[in-house]
């Protein structure tokens, strides 16, 4: 989809021999000339809750960097991300054991880019500072922003899976202190309950951070996780859902279809866990609503995704450029009520 890339022509002209002491190639008339500047998605943007910061509606995920996508190929993802307009990166401290924070503070140092990406940052899972304690998250916070190489994360994201104990107030208590001393500049959340949010409200209310930003893991074959009692009270708070798992670990862009293509690895595992009728049944929907559209099936995922009321922006994960350039081509794609009820009902 190097279409977001456009290209104008232009006329060159030869240089004269008398005029320059060494020849210069004629350019041909026709011949392509880059255009300079930001991608065509740089002009989309969507507020990351109230009050939060611009991003493109599709946040680029990091879960992969180290582990099954190495430096170099995490590099040429990023750029062609930011290439193609986007500008929000999602990563957590325990990805690849923190290599995956290495790759991308790595990238933004390398690129001048600090201050033109929205970084998100998940902790709360790494082995050497496990929960959300005061302590460990502390300790997390600066191991991460040590590894990224950055003195601030634009989004925390407090990994409640993590740590069933803590009690909130004391990790809101903690987050203050990172928010006060510009460590952090938002509050997101992975696993909170509803009632959890309702008790993150009120604390709010006597001076502790908002929680602005909710990750769930949610997409077209798993729209039941988001139950009910959390999308009204995400609804009610103004909260923010960028949704995790958006192509159910790249079950949904299709490419694989059988178990015999599926690899024993982890990542195959759980592909093969949704080759069944109905896993069958989605992609088919989606390859109709993809040929009637003309992008890939991934692409209809995130449209699907971005059709839904709540979610502001998915976060998606990519093992080559050529992967971000069919994401991005959800962004542009609205569907109609007609293509939503078709793949609501074969994916029920």
């Amino acid at each position: 989809m190097r279409g977001w890339d456009m290209s104008v022509f232009g006329v060159g002209s030869a240089v004269s021999a008398k005029s320059a002491p060494e020849r210069v190639p004629a350019v041909h008339p026709s011949a392509p000339i880059p255009v300079q500047g930001p991608g065509v998605g740089a002009g989309v943007r969507v507020p990351l809750g109230e009050g939060g910061p611009a991003v493109f509606p599709l946040i680029l995920g990091g879960a992969e960097f180290g582990w099954n996508v190495d430096l170099e190929s995490s590099h040429e993802i990023l750029d062609s991300y930011v290439e193609l307009g986007g500008n929000a990166v999602h990563t957590a401290d325990r990805y690849s054991g923190g290599r995956s924070e290495h790759i991308i503070g790595q990238w933004i140092h390398s690129r001048g880019l600090r201050d033109d990406i929205v970084l998100g940052v998940r902790v709360g899972g790494h082995a050497d500072n496990p929960g959300l304690d005061s302590v460990n998250l502390v300790r997390a916070v600066e191991a991460s922003l040590t590894r990224l190489r950055t003195d601030r994360i634009d989004v925390l994201y407090l990994d409640a899976t993590a740590d069933q104990t803590t009690a909130l107030e004391d990790t809101l208590a903690t987050a203050e202190w990172l928010v006060e001393t510009g460590k952090a500049r938002a509050i997101g959340a992975v696993g909170y309950t509803a009632a959890q949010l309702v008790e993150a409200r009120i604390f709010s209310s006597a001076g502790y951070p908002r929680i602005t930003v909710l990750d769930v893991p949610f997409n077209v074959v798993r729209r039941h996780e988001f139950d009910p009692d959390l999308r009204l009270v995400v609804g009610a708070q103004g909260i923010a859902v960028t949704p995790s798992h958006a192509l159910e670990h790249g079950f949904l862009a299709g490419r694989h279809r059988s178990r015999a293509r599926s690899s024993l690895s982890v990542r195959g595992a759980q592909i093969a866990a949704n080759l069944n009728r109905r896993g069958s049944r989605t992609l088919r929907a989606l390859d109709a609503v993809g040929a009637e559209l003309g992008v890939p099936d991934a692409a209809v995922a995130v449209a699907w995704l971005l059709a839904q009321k709540l979610v502001t922006a998915p976060i998606v994960n990519a093992y080559a450029p050529e992967h971000v350039e069919e994401l991005v081509q959800g962004v542009g794609v609205r569907l109609n009520r007609g293509q939503l009820a078709d793949i609501a009902r074969a994916s029920e």
